[in-house]
């Protein structure tokens, strides 16, 4: 049976510069029971408009490993980018940061919503540092089967991280249920209005639907059966497409880690624990 988590341990917080830009990255250092060897390292990709604050909760439940992320340009204390950006470009910052944080080897690598579709490229892009990849509550990009259109326009107003208020207000419309509300509410800080715009504009056009055939990580699917941002459709989708995936429903929302974190971490955990297995990738049939 999963225990609880833990009292919070405080993450390393440094601003690195990485491809001339800089980026406000957290480490979690991993605290091990005495006697047994540290998991491999996860690099994790946050959700839209989301900084590294609203993402402490999961390190406290995994604290057999360090974990890395770090908050995308114009979210939480990264400056807000000059240039726009696109998911193959930040997934080669992604792989520097890491070398710069001096993680050369392989990670596993785990990613929500919006933050999904970065994992699933670094994936593609890094096959050799990567080890196992979690996606949650997450699609393919552009060819995803589209959640409420209520719903996602109040997703796509940054208000929601500016304005707590409208955030309480709106909070189970959005996510699905009321679980860890006040909590994540706490953790937020705003994004800038630049920042949140890139965001969006990165992920136009792109999907992963070509390239998931080719993902060599085993690969863990998580969703929401009440996610009204990303029907659970989306989910079926992924593991369909990436040869060594499976897929696991959880109880609640779009934020299913943040109101059922006792499943949706129990589900991670073992997932990580499995044996790593050398796989030979072969696309699946249409």
């Amino acid at each position: 049976m999963l225990q609880p988590a833990p009292a919070s341990r405080q993450p390393r917080l440094e601003l690195i510069a990485v491809g001339g830009r800089p980026l406000r990255a957290a480490v979690w250092t991993a605290q091990a029971p005495a006697g047994r060897p540290a998991g491999r390292p996860l690099l994790f990709f946050n959700g839209i408009g989301a900084n590294i604050e609203l993402m402490a909760p999961l390190a406290d439940w995994l604290t057999d490993r360090d974990i890395i992320t770090f908050d995308m340009p114009g979210i939480g204390g990264s400056p807000s980018p000059k240039f726009p950006y696109r998911p193959w470009t930040m997934a080669l910052r992604s792989a520097r940061l890491l070398d710069r944080l001096g993680y050369g080897g392989k990670v596993d690598v785990m990613g929500v919503s919006w933050g999904g579709g970065m994992a699933q490229q670094f994936a593609f892009q890094h096959p050799g540092r990567t080890g196992k990849l979690i996606l949650a509550a997450t699609a393919a990009g552009m060819v995803m089967v589209p959640g409420d259109p209520r719903v996602l326009s109040k997703m796509a107003n940054p208000r929601r991280y500016i304005d707590s208020e409208y955030m309480l207000e709106h909070f189970e419309a959005l996510y699905g249920d009321s679980g860890g509300k006040d909590d994540h509410v706490s953790r937020l800080m705003p994004p800038s209005r630049t920042g949140y715009a890139y965001q969006l504009a990165a992920m136009a056009g792109w999907t992963s639907a070509p390239f998931l055939p080719f993902v060599k990580a085993r690969t863990l699917v998580l969703m929401g059966e009440d996610d009204r941002i990303v029907p659970m459709i989306n989910g079926k989708i992924l593991a369909g497409l990436i040869p060594h995936a499976r897929l696991e429903m959880v109880s609640g929302g779009h934020l299913f880690l943040v109101s059922h974190p006792a499943q949706s971490v129990g589900l991670i955990k073992a997932f990580l624990a499995e044996d790593d297995v050398e796989t030979v990738v072969q696309p699946k049939a249409a």
